[in-house]
């Protein structure tokens, strides 16, 4: 559901919600948009208590702030190099009164550890990151001319440094979250194979009888317990509807649990 929009250097923004309505998100009407893949995201995540909470790429701040919705003792840092999507998602935090637990960080995820540092990202200081990252290398898709489109979906630099990141900022027995296009499935488990363990592995299927079309992983920093296949996720019914799981998640009334 969208509201009237305003106008800023990334074109029209519109206000919309999402987790029943509870959550309020103004963002840019064109280009990339949040969805389910951050709110699958964010329900992945476990119960962090008073944890916090490293957001990567956080465009307008969704996956983070949708976790601190639904656990209202996390603190959240949304990283962000993009001004214009930092300024939004700041912005997000005061409209659904969570400013005294998100914070927003104008930095890219490969800035030196120093500099992320100073600006209250210091390594080993999150119980949990989650990433959705750009799914796309340079040259594997024709790039889309909206910039922040073109930033959200293709990878400027590698999945690695996404890891490298994650692996720095985790504190031990952190967990990270990532949601991915399911034939990426190779490559995460080739970049968690350093540093990674206790890996749970769900596939997302839009309908039950059509291929995975993502997949969300979590990985626990130093463990050394094998990895796991989690049941399958199923978004749509046959008759298109949103599954019975997959309204009560989108709604935030449940958590993606290792069960379902």
């Amino acid at each position: 559901m969208s509201e009237p929009t305003l106008s800023s250097a990334l074109g029209e923004i519109v206000t919309d919600r999402l987790l029943d309505g509870r959550l309020v998100l103004s963002q840019p009407r064109k280009g990339h948009r949040a969805g389910s893949d951050a709110i699958l995201l964010a329900a992945a995540l476990p119960d962090l208590g008073a944890g916090s909470l490293a957001d990567l790429g956080a465009g307008v701040g969704t996956v983070g702030l949708a976790a601190a919705l639904v656990q209202p003792a996390l603190e959240v840092a949304l990283l962000e190099r993009d001004p214009d999507l930092a300024a939004l998602a700041a912005g997000n935090a005061v409209a659904n009164g969570l400013a005294g637990r998100v914070r927003v960080v104008a930095a890219d995820v490969g800035a030196p550890a120093a500099m992320l540092s100073e600006k209250g990202m210091r390594p080993g200081s999150f119980a949990a990151v989650a990433i959705n990252p750009p799914f796309y290398p340079a040259g594997e898709t024709r790039k889309s001319p909206i910039p922040n489109r073109a930033a959200a979906h293709v990878a400027e630099g590698g999945f690695d440094i996404w890891l490298k990141a994650a692996r720095r900022l985790l504190s031990p027995g952190g967990t990270l979250a990532i949601i991915h296009r399911a034939e990426a499935l190779p490559e995460l488990l080739g970049g968690l194979a350093t540093g990674f363990g206790a890996l749970e592995i769900r596939p997302v299927h839009a309908f039950a009888d059509r291929p995975a079309v993502r997949v969300i992983v979590t990985a626990v920093l130093n463990s050394r317990k094998p990895a796991a296949m989690l049941p399958a996720f199923v978004i749509n019914g046959a008759d298109g509807r949103l599954t019975p799981a997959s309204d009560a998640v989108h709604r935030g009334r449940e958590r993606l649990s290792a069960h379902q």
